[in-house]
């Protein structure tokens, strides 16, 4: 990164330039990534939906397929399908709730958590390649800033 000052145009202004515009570089960054998951998980039979839905119930044990397509950023009816086809090959379980019987929570089984620590493996590959340059408190900085960003995109 240089040291110039930054102050990006907006897109409608006559000197534009797209790389000095931070949502350019958000969605090539997440676009790229994608793409590379994508084809690293294709080779153990997974694809982005599959690995977003194994993450996110590792990390919470039990989801709704609610709160799996608010975490999955999916539509509540694609969630449903993954989680039918996932459930059909042995690696999530669904049951109601204990606390609440409308609710029907989704876990991991042994496969999913195999599926998963194989999916991690490759994420953790992609991630030391992506973050080689970036020190520890680089990346701190990265993820509060998005985070920022984030929270004023409401």
């Amino acid at each position: 990164m240089t040291n110039k000052t930054i102050n990006p145009k907006p897109p409608h202004e006559a000197g534009f330039h797209k790389a000095d515009w931070p949502f350019y570089w958000i969605t090539q960054t997440s676009s790229r990534y994608m793409q590379v998951m994508e084809q690293r998980l294709k080779d153990i039979g997974m694809d982005i939906a599959y690995w977003r839905v194994l993450m996110s119930l590792y990390e919470d044990q039990a989801l709704s397929i609610s709160e799996i397509s608010t975490f999955c950023i999916i539509k509540p009816n694609t969630a449903t399908k993954i989680i039918q086809r996932m459930t059909a090959q042995g690696l999530v379980t669904t049951a109601p709730s204990e606390r609440d019987g409308r609710r029907t929570e989704v876990r991991l089984t042994e496969a999913g958590h195999t599926m998963r620590r194989e999916a991690r493996a490759i994420a953790d590959e992609i991630f030391a390649r992506a973050f080689e340059d970036l020190s520890r408190e680089e990346q701190m900085v990265l993820n509060l800033l998005l985070e920022k960003v984030f929270n004023k995109l409401d």
